[in-house]
């Protein structure tokens, strides 16, 4: 694993040096991207979660007419839970799990979830940078999922045990749109390389689980969840290698 990992780094050392001047035309170029973004929840999803995270990892490929083609998988999680889920279990006025031993149980409750999409855009050179820097406008179209992950420390409430926890988790997926507008700068000098913008995501979704303990029946709710934010990406540009010099013998 550790050779495969030097071989690549060194591969995409030789990839990054090798190409002619950026800013002498726009060029056909391979892009991997690594993101971040917060985002804010929006439909129904705000009556579920707070603020969180999202990391992303892209390909892209930029065309020398600059079209730009990509696909992306983003990781998302957070911690700030607004909906009830145990009322059933929990006691009514501090609304805490008796565990086994008749204790309160130490239950806490993330959000988890996860993105795929297929991008189509357009970068627009602006600022007088290069003609492979601008101004992107790309629109996607994916899948989403997010549920609640609840975690019982000490693992001592039978009420949570094994697959009872899929009664409460409201797993909830289904196909999504996507928009993003923002700069991107590949530089001159190949050393300097992000984009920054702003990232919009609607999933027209649907709870995945046969019953609700909450609700003590099937989830049958079309929901519209919205996520939105700042995204902030480091990109490792992929250049053909191109030899400067020939010598003859």
């Amino acid at each position: 694993m550790r050779k495969a990992i030097l071989s690549f780094l060194m591969c995409c050392s030789l990839l990054v040096h090798g190409q002619g001047k950026m800013n002498d035309s726009a060029i056909f170029v391979p892009l991997i991207q690594f993101s971040y973004a917060g985002q804010l929840p929006g439909g129904d999803l705000s009556a579920r979660f707070g603020y969180n995270s999202n990391l992303a990892l892209n390909f892209t490929v930029k065309t020398k007419t600059n079209w730009i083609y990509s696909v992306d998988f983003a990781y998302i999680f957070g911690n700030q839970i607004r909906e009830s889920m145990l009322d059933s279990i929990t006691t009514k006025v501090d609304h805490h799990v008796i565990d086994i031993n008749g204790e309160l149980a130490d239950v806490r409750f993330y959000e988890r979830g996860f993105s795929s999409t297929v991008w189509v855009g357009k970068l627009i050179p602006v600022f007088h940078s290069n003609p492979n820097s601008g101004l992107i406008i790309n629109l996607g179209a994916g899948f989403m999922e997010h549920h609640i992950k609840i975690e019982d420390i000490a693992n001592r409430s039978p009420q949570l045990a094994g697959n009872l926890k899929k009664g409460y988790d409201k797993l909830t997926n289904g196909p999504s749109v996507s928009e993003y507008i923002g700069y991107m700068f590949l530089s001159n000098n190949r050393y300097i390389n992000f984009n920054v913008g702003f990232d919009f995501m609607q999933g027209f979704t649907q709870d995945r689980r046969d019953w609700d303990y909450q609700l003590m029946k099937k989830d049958d709710k079309q929901r519209v969840d919205m996520l939105s934010g700042i995204r902030v990406g480091w990109i490792l540009p992929l250049y053909k290698r191109v030899l400067k010099d020939r010598y003859y013998y």
